[in-house]
């Protein structure tokens, strides 16, 4: 009943969500009657969604036969991200409303047309309001659930040893925004493709910013990377592709590299066998509707990364493993290790 459940207790999320029950409710608790009125639907049907949100705690009983954020409605109040990821994973049902059609075709849906630059080997083709759209669309998806990741790999990586950071696959730059805000000596450089690039150096030249940032559009996938930075992240971007780019995008990101530079690499990992994570059976799912990308685990990335010239690879212990895993890779001086 758990996991045959899972489909009813998103759906309950996402009807709250639409009906702004959580923002309502971020206001004080209240009565069936009051949320009928504000919410435009009938009293009865809206009691079961009530109890169902109560039930899976997105909401539960106050005093005086009113209705309250429970624990889990709180985070989905407070954090727009948050409410867009749950809009956004509706396209996934969406897909896999007939799951052995959707096995048999997967890069056909909704999902797979929202990123189209994941499935294909390289870029979508830029020009064409409708290509710019999409760019900000996605791009905005990421910004947005970025606070998560952002806030993961600051507690977790020390960066007062650096002084230039290459950002590869830098969207609307709101991972640079962050760290530069919190890391004043820090100068950066940032590669994406040149629509995703203009929407960074907006944001950037808002928050003052811009003059400790250069800016390189083209494609990682097949662009020689700048040199000049002692430390490339790359955050939420190896997940997207499939072994054959992301294998080229470690080598030339070694090659980008000084001797004794860095390495920082931070998405979601598969757990290792035997070990059994439910949040990888989504992100497998996920990663098929959407492109070519992969759930791979540290022990995977880590022998690519290997493979590809690094001598040091390390896993960072880090709080919330289930929004992002850290690997650290370090260029030593030598012939690439086996």
């Amino acid at each position: 009943m758990d996991v045959m459940g899972g489909f009813v207790h998103a759906q309950v999320l996402l009807a709250c969500v639409r009906l702004d029950l959580f923002a309502i409710l971020a206001g004080g608790p209240a009565r069936l009657e009051e949320l009928a009125a504000r919410t435009g639907l009938p009293a009865a049907p809206l009691h079961r969604l009530l109890l169902s949100a109560q039930a899976i705690g997105l909401l539960e009983h106050r005093s005086g036969h009113r209705f309250g954020l429970g624990p889990l409605g709180v985070p989905v109040a407070t954090h727009e991200g948050l409410r867009a990821m749950i809009e956004h994973n509706h396209l996934l049902y969406q897909d896999m409303a007939d799951p052995v059609a959707f096995l048999s075709n997967a890069w056909q849906g909704g999902m797979a047309n929202y990123w189209p630059y994941a499935h294909t080997d390289t870029p979508a083709a830029p020009g064409g309001a409708s290509h710019v759209d999409r760019v900000a669309r996605y791009s905005a998806l990421m910004a947005g659930s970025q606070n998560f990741v952002t806030a993961e790999i600051l507690r977790s990586y020390d960066f007062s040893s650096h002084r230039c950071v290459l950002d590869v696959g830098s969207g609307q730059g709101r991972w640079v925004a962050e760290l530069a805000q919190r890391e004043p000596a820090l100068r950066f450089q940032l590669v994406d493709l040149p629509p995703v690039l203009d929407i960074a150096r907006g944001r950037h030249a808002a928050l003052g910013l811009e003059s400790r940032c250069t800016y390189h559009p083209g494609s990682f996938i097949e662009d020689a990377l700048p040199k000049g930075a002692d430390l490339i992240t790359l955050v939420r971007v190896a997940h997207d592709h499939p072994d054959r780019v992301v294998q080229g995008l470690f080598h030339r990101i070694h090659q980008a590299l000084p001797v004794g530079g860095t390495l920082l690499l931070a998405e979601p990992m598969a757990q290792p066998e035997p070990n059994r994570a439910s949040v990888d059976a989504y992100f497998h799912c996920y990663l098929l509707a959407m492109g070519a990308g992969e759930l791979r685990t540290p022990d995977r990335l880590s022998a690519m990364l290997r493979g590809s010239g690094f001598g040091h690879v390390e896993l960072l212990p880090n709080g919330m493993p289930i929004h992002t895993r850290l690997l650290v890779a370090r260029k030593n001086q030598g012939l690439p290790s086996s």
